[in-house]
């Protein structure tokens, strides 16, 4: 498939909170005990996500540098409603280019030849985010975090047992609160 086809499947953010909040349903009713460990982080990502369409305003300085590059593309987001870095970043994404650029989201798990095109060291680690120009081509990409959480993993890889998954998740949480954005716009500025 061609991105322009993944781009026509792609929701808008409103529909992909109608769809995890539809997820979060059917897991409550579920009685599958491997489905429903997804339930809680379903339930966080939509907790986090309403908090970040909230709070999060753009600086101006970093909307004055998308208007001077004259960027006339898209964005694609490749995620998922349990992603814990999807919830804090495809807000902000959204938010920032609201009203200038279109923004979409394709689901990771419905297509995974997409996802496995953009592979982090291997893993299919999301949110991903294609920047498409006029004709629908992939001219840049960008994901799964920025480069703070990425050194914040590589310390957790390198050290488990003094820097743990949760000390790790704890920070990156923090991280993204403290820092509002700025560094995912920036760094996808950079790619544009």
């Amino acid at each position: 498939m061609t991105i322009k086809n993944y781009w026509e499947k792609a929701v808008t953010l409103q529909q992909y909170l109608s769809d995890t909040e539809e997820r979060i349903s059917k897991l409550e009713g579920s009685n599958d005990e491997e489905e429903k460990t997804y339930l809680e982080y379903y339930k966080l990502g939509m907790t986090r996500m309403h908090r970040v369409m909230k709070t999060y305003h753009p600086q101006d300085d970093l909307l004055k540098k998308l208007n001077e590059k004259e960027f006339k593309g898209k964005i694609l987001i490749i995620s998922e409603g349990w992603c814990g870095d999807a919830s804090m970043i495809v807000p902000v994404i959204n938010t920032f280019f609201e009203g200038k650029n279109e923004v979409r989201i394709i689901y990771r798990d419905q297509n995974l030849d997409l996802m496995n095109r953009y592979l982090t060291n291997g893993a299919m680690s999301i949110p991903i985010v294609l920047i498409l120009n006029e004709n629908d081509e992939v001219i840049s990409f960008w994901g799964p975090r920025p480069k703070a959480g990425m050194e914040m993993l590589k310390k957790h890889k390198a050290d488990p047992e003094n820097y743990n998954a949760d000390d790790f998740h704890n920070d990156l949480q923090v991280y993204y609160t403290k820092n509002k954005g700025e560094d995912i716009i920036e760094e996808l500025l950079e790619k544009i």
